[in-house]
């Protein structure tokens, strides 16, 4: 008999957890992100947008941009590299059972980055076309607001990101 009710209570609970568990970004909604990265070639700032197309799906896009100053044969250069980006997310809450106040996720982006140098400059910095990876996750903070970690790689960013996201 005990075994029953350990059986009820188990699959009540678990039946709860899924019944609890939402998407963090409800379908058609939108959010937008913003932040700094890492990378080796200085501090890049980005702004982007996330659209959920399902409840476990979004895709979005993001401009980012950075400046730095390189030492290459006896000389110091400024360079400015501007990348845009889009991406897919598969988001792991409803397959992992994650609380709404958490998001994680992983995904692809594609991108394009333009790199600027003077025009005396020889060093072989050019732009191109990326194909990258990325895993990340939120925690909001309110209904609205959102704290975003990233890590990632292959594209304009190849460490990561830290930053804002909020619901609009």
């Amino acid at each position: 008999m005990k075994k029953k009710y350990l059986i009820a209570t188990i699959a009540l609970l678990l039946f709860s957890g899924f019944a609890f568990s939402q998407s963090p970004l409800p379908v058609g909604n939108t959010q937008v992100n913003l932040g700094v990265g890492l990378s080796e070639w200085g501090i890049p700032f980005y702004i982007g947008f996330d659209y959920s197309v399902h409840k476990d799906i979004t895709v979005g896009a993001e401009f980012s941009y950075r400046s730095y100053k390189e030492h290459w044969n006896d000389h110091y250069y400024n360079h400015d590299i501007m990348g845009f980006s889009g991406n897919g997310n598969y988001h792991l809450n409803s397959l992992l059972n994650i609380p709404q106040k958490w998001d994680f996720y992983a995904g692809l982006n594609l991108g394009f980055f333009v790199w600027t140098s003077p025009d005396i400059y020889d060093g072989n910095h050019t732009s191109g076309i990326g194909l990258g990876a990325q895993i990340g996750g939120r925690y909001y903070i309110s209904n609205k607001i959102g704290l975003n970690l990233e890590f990632g790689g292959g594209n304009t960013f190849s460490g990561g990101k830290f930053g804002l996201s909020i619901k609009l």
